[in-house]
């Protein structure tokens, strides 16, 4: 590209699972990311009102809409600063993680409501907590440390 991003295809871990991006542009510590694949990538959607997941919408702040939307693009980064999420990246740019807001990790503790995840049985089969819900189930773990 020619306004100083280099294209890539990005491996995006988040809440929603790691993905493989393409066409993402990654310029120093900003991510933009192709708006169609936001969805997968990270569990949020642009709309007219701003960037949103399920009821929740955050707004792009006035005058500044540049920083965070350009063309087809979104600066994921921008925004997960704006929440004060955290997220980290690998120093080639092609590895990024975008974590949960403390405050909505915390708030679902308290509700003592496990966060959805997916584990494969023996044969490799991904079963998820949610198909789960509303049954008891025994869920043990191991590590080898």
């Amino acid at each position: 590209m020619n306004d100083g991003y280099a294209e890539t295809t990005a491996t995006i871990a988040a809440e929603t699972g790691e993905q493989l991006i393409a066409g993402a542009r990654v310029a120093g510590d900003d991510l933009w990311l192709p708006a169609e694949t936001l969805p997968q990538a990270v569990g949020w959607t642009l709309k007219p009102e701003g960037l949103c997941r399920d009821e929740l919408c955050v707004p792009v702040p006035r005058g500044r809409e540049d920083a965070f939307r350009r063309g087809d693009h979104v600066n994921i980064t921008a925004f997960w600063r704006l929440t004060e999420r955290p997220w980290a990246r690998s120093e080639t740019g092609d590895l990024w993680v975008f974590g949960a807001n403390a405050r909505e990790r915390a708030d679902a503790l308290l509700s003592l409501d496990a966060p959805d995840f997916a584990l494969p049985d023996l044969d490799g089969k991904p079963h998820r907590l949610s198909d789960y819900r509303g049954r008891k189930i025994y869920l043990v773990t191991w590590a080898s440390w």
